[in-house]
């Protein structure tokens, strides 16, 4: 039986992988890494996370956590190493970065259906392949993607933020807390900083040196992960309405700070924290010099520096096809997911390779590929990458994507709630209605 071809094994490349076997059909995963490594990656690890430990928030009113559970529904590979990973993070699920990807590797390879092969695709195959090359495809496979889809590639920058060593954090300073009172009360490291500490960081903030862009373009933000450094030039108190907002954090002596750094933690050992927010364009030892002045990190030891590169993605409502199975119009036998196809986050990262995955094994099978309803997140994601626009963006799943109730619902929450009863009424019909596409062990 031929296999099919899976290019990348993040994390679409390998929930699409998973997909795949759980249905029987063969498959050959390809990952350059770490023979030849992208821009942001630092190992050779499948689905390895490299902007966040935190794959958002984990309640399903909220648009990313009813997405999450609509993959548990499917049995998700992702969700399946989430939840053996997670670490305490309040109402986000968050996850030890190695154990993820650990677990992830272990369960692929364990496969007797997927044979593991690393090296680079520089040339798109013509058998039926699933491309997951992420937003970081090497400049080779890009070319050729580019040559196919008549140059209708887009691209944005995105930034990651430092990380810092546990013990070198000032604890007489930081304090533990969530906000609003979330989790056990260790979820994450809070620097609190009075009204002139805050003055003096913004100042320098905005007034810091920039790594330059090199070979790219033009400078083209996403929203999502929006350099610190660019937030605070927005304005002096846009960062105190954003990650350093105050609200809902209480001081141990009472009283509230007037704007306040969280910090969350990186792995299990709780050794090492992520600056929550703080995706950064700076030069490396500007980054020491402006973040060493937040209260309780002067004597910070940086494990990681905030870099930035660029993701690429594909102008996917010209060029998939509209059946939300991710298949080029150019090339039916090739399906696009991951970052490239026009998602954005992790966990949208992966919802769209579990699509791609069921129906690549569809098409391998003869059958036809299917449609996930729109009132789920994960059809209302998928149909943003088949919905014409003017200017397609990358886009985080939400609830403006789900058609709205069919009566009038006062209140956010009530109406959130709602919209994802509907949502997992909708899947579960879906599932029963097509035994023969989900009924697998």
């Amino acid at each position: 039986m031929e296999r099919v071809i899976v290019i990348g094994a993040g994390l679409a490349g390998c929930e699409a992988a998973w997909q795949l076997a759980k249905r029987g059909v063969p498959v050959r995963l390809y990952e350059m890494r770490p023979n030849k490594q992208t821009a942001a990656h630092t190992g050779g690890g499948f689905a390895e996370l490299v902007c966040s430990n935190s794959l958002r928030a984990n309640n399903i009113e909220n648009a990313v956590g009813l997405l999450k559970e609509e993959m548990r529904r499917l049995d998700s590979l992702i969700m399946r190493a989430a939840d053996y990973a997670a670490v305490p993070a309040g109402g986000a699920l968050a996850v030890d970065r190695a154990r993820f990807s650990a677990y992830i590797e272990e369960q692929l390879t364990a496969s007797p259906l997927i044979e593991v092969v690393r090296e680079e695709v520089s040339e798109l195959p013509d058998t039926l392949t699933v491309v997951a090359a992420g937003p970081l495809a090497s400049q080779p496979l890009a070319e050729k993607i580019a040559a196919l889809t008549e140059g209708q590639q887009l691209f944005f920058h995105d930034a990651i933020a430092p990380i810092v060593a546990a013990d070198s954090i000032n604890m007489d300073i930081a304090f533990f807390a969530s906000r609003y009172g979330k989790g056990d009360g260790t979820d994450y490291l809070n620097c609190p900083m009075d009204k002139e500490q805050y003055t003096r960081f913004y100042t320098e903030l905005i007034n810091a040196e920039l790594a330059p862009l090199h070979d790219f373009e033009k400078e083209h933000l996403f929203s999502g992960c929006m350099p610190i450094e660019a937030m605070a030039k927005l304005g002096e108190d846009t960062m105190r309405f954003g990650p350093l907002k105050p609200v809902g954090l209480d001081l141990p002596g009472g009283g509230q700070a007037y704007a306040v750094v969280q910090l969350r933690k990186e792995n299990i050992a709780a050794d090492a924290y992520n600056l929550v927010g703080f995706q950064t364009r700076l030069r490396y030892p500007e980054q020491k010099r402006v973040f060493s002045l937040i209260p309780g990190l002067e004597n910070a030891e940086f494990l990681r520096l905030g870099s930035m590169h660029r993701n690429t993605y594909i102008n996917s409502p010209k060029l998939l096809l509209a059946d939300g199975s991710g298949r080029l119009k150019a090339r039916p036998n090739l399906l696009f997911a991951g970052q490239i196809s026009g998602v954005e986050g992790y966990v949208e990262s992966a919802a769209s390779g579990l699509v791609a995955g069921i129906n690549a094994a569809l098409l391998h099978k003869g059958a036809e590929t299917v449609v996930f309803p729109r009132e789920t997140a994960l059809g209302a994601l998928i149909s943003h990458t088949t919905t014409p626009t003017a200017d397609f963006q990358p886009m985080n799943v939400n609830f403006g994507l789900i058609p709205p109730p069919e009566m009038r619902i006062r209140g956010k929450a009530e109406k959130n709630a709602y919209l994802a009863k509907r949502a997992l009424e909708a899947l579960e019909a879906f599932k029963q209605a097509k035994p023969e596409v989900f009924a697998v062990e």
